[in-house]
């Protein structure tokens, strides 16, 4: 049977990317808006990513941005993509999700990463055992005892926590999250929109070695993509700029603000100190999904005909507040041109 995108979902990835010029509260008060038009338009998940340190970016308290999100939302389930397990004690991600869930009941999402989400200096300042990500897959088993049925004779519990609807994902851009999330039969998410190259391989490891649980009886997919949906490929290619200028920062150690898009990038890659790098961000943007509607429903039917899987993710970096919920909107509308 042949996948197409009205049988898959679509959601939202978020960092709050602050973009040049705006304050960090203008900033959470638009993510609250663009968050309602997600709600409005029935994507399945607003997801927030937990970074630390990275000025520009503005998602560091991330349970406490998804509980603002799901309070101005009604349907869409909000959640982590992800909470950096090695960052937490399990028991307290456990009562921050389980009081969540109790606010917003089976509408949260604990999608868990590995990763420190952040550089080594920043790693300490948190307190961060570096041998902690060695024992990720012990501190989601013990996060998934403490979330599951209540017991009587457990000496630690979670309170709220225990009992709790939280679905559990593990996130991942390598192949270890991968095979994780298929022995513990965990439906499973793929960072495709900064780790392009091993997309293919960690899905199809995930579908090839999942052992059904409790929690899933049949391998469950996404993979998030950067996407830059715009009237026109024209226009779209314009407001695509401001991404690939912030990856560059990125690759330069530099704050990471969403710079307004330019005309044209290759006045930045004929600097001789920055030409060395245009294949790098190229790389990075590989999956990127960029033009008018009818060319992105072309890309994204080719990427699912070719990586299946049981969902989307979407990052949206647009400078422009009101051009970033016209692409959302233009995003529902693929169903309609699919259909």
């Amino acid at each position: 049977m042949t996948t197409t995108l009205n049988d898959i979902p679509f959601s939202v990835l978020e960092l709050a990317s602050v973009p040049t010029g705006f304050s960090i509260s203008e900033t959470l008060n638009s993510m609250l808006e663009y968050a309602e038009a997600a709600d409005r338009l029935k994507l399945q998940r607003f997801w927030l990513a937990e970074h630390h340190n990275m000025e520009g970016i503005a998602s560091s308290a991330t349970a406490v941005l998804i509980g603002q999100v799901a309070a101005r939302t009604h349907n869409i389930r909000v959640g982590s993509g992800g909470i950096m397990l090695p960052n937490h004690a399990p028991l307290i991600v456990a009562e921050q999700f389980g009081t969540l869930d109790a606010l917003y009941p089976g509408r949260i999402d604990l999608g868990l990463g590995r990763a420190p989400g952040t550089d080594p200096i920043t790693s300490r300042a948190l307190r961060r055992d570096d041998m902690r990500a060695e024992r990720f897959p012990d501190e989601v088993a013990e996060l998934q005892t403490l979330l599951g049925p209540h017991a009587a004779d457990k000496r630690v519990k979670a309170y709220p926590g225990a009992n709790s609807a939280v679905d559990i994902w593990l996130l991942g851009s390598s192949l270890f999250s991968a095979q994780l999330a298929a022995q513990r039969g965990l439906p499973y998410a793929f960072a495709g929109h900064f780790a392009p190259r091993l997309a293919r391989e960690a899905l199809a490891l995930y579908r090839h070695q999942f052992t059904p649980s409790d929690t899933l009886q049949q391998p469950h997919a996404m993979l998030c993509l950067p996407l830059v949906l715009a009237d026109s490929d024209d226009e779209a290619r314009f407001l695509s700029t401001s991404s690939q200028q912030r990856v560059l920062a990125l690759m330069q150690g530099q704050p990471l603000y969403l710079p307004p898009p330019i005309d044209d990038m290759q006045a930045i890659w004929e600097d001789e100190s920055l030409a060395h790098l245009q294949a790098h961000v190229q790389d990075f943007l590989t999956l990127s999904v960029i033009g008018s509607p009818a060319s992105a429903q072309s890309k994204l039917n080719m990427i699912v005909q070719q990586m299946p899987v049981e969902e989307l993710m979407f990052t949206n970096d647009i400078f422009d507040r009101s051009k970033r919920i016209h692409a959302l909107e233009l995003l529902a509308g693929l169903k309609k041109i699919e259909g």
